[in-house]
């Protein structure tokens, strides 16, 4: 196993799929730049957290994915034998979700008690 941290570009939107026992999970593809070519990561999801994180995502939105990572052998559509790399994910971090935890991380505003002074001012 390869402990990995994987960023580059969805290459398609994520899917949701059911196994045949009925457990949920999420697969999803991205290039990954490695200088002048694209290197193909394909990407599967279970825990819930990560999956969600994955589905808020479309075609196209750069990503970065840490998980176990694991090479294989495919072959390209023209014939010849290409370097793929699995990775079971663990975390997703995105600009949506970078955003989101930005403003998590901002202090709530403080509420302020009216000024203009009291009632009894009021009363002849």
């Amino acid at each position: 196993m390869i402990d990995a941290l994987i960023a580059g570009r969805l290459c398609s939107r994520p899917e949701e799929r059911t196994s045949k026992n009925g457990r949920t999970f999420v697969t999803a593809r991205l290039f990954a730049s490695t200088g002048e070519e694209r290197q193909l990561v394909s990407a599967i999801a279970f825990d819930e957290g990560t999956c969600r994180a994955l589905l808020a995502l479309d075609e196209g939105d750069s990503v970065a994915i840490a998980g176990e990572l694991r090479p294989k052998i495919y072959e390209a559509r023209d014939g010849s034998a290409k370097l793929g790399l699995d990775l079971t994910a663990h975390a997703v971090l995105s600009a949506y979700s970078a955003r989101r935890k930005r403003q998590a991380m901002q202090p709530a505003p403080v509420a302020t008690e009216p000024t203009g002074g009291d009632f009894e001012d009021e009363i002849p």
